[in-house]
């Protein structure tokens, strides 16, 4: 299991609502609990549902995917630290412990597509 991002939101989330929400957001669900989006003709893999939204990313595009997708619930995403991950001025950012840290445009991740991060 690696590193969680939840998708947060002050009323719950009910299944029902997300199913009805992420395909005008440009996802799908494929089986029961999986959330995808597609890039290339392929598609690739961005979050679950086990009674709560969850992502474990293995790229910048997953994180951006998320973040996308967190906007399109009028929720935040936020990881297991803490850390609030946000978009402002098209460039994603991430708030902890007081600071801001820059990952990078959205649109230029976006395009980049799901290349996985390298140790």
């Amino acid at each position: 299991m690696g590193y969680e991002l939840r998708v947060v939101r002050e009323s719950p989330l009910a299944f029902a609502e997300l199913a009805r929400a992420i395909a005008p957001a440009g996802f799908e669900l494929r089986g029961p609990d999986e959330i995808v989006t597609g890039h290339r003709g392929g598609a690739h893999p961005v979050a679950r549902w086990d009674g709560r939204l969850v992502g474990e990313p293995g790229s910048d595009w997953q994180v951006a995917q998320l973040l996308r997708l967190s906007v399109a619930l009028g929720a935040r995403l936020v990881g297991e630290d803490g850390e609030v991950y946000a978009l402002r001025d098209g460039v994603i950012e991430v708030e902890a412990g007081g600071g801001v840290v820059e990952i990078g445009k959205f649109d230029e991740i976006i395009d980049a597509g799901p290349a996985a991060w390298t140790p």
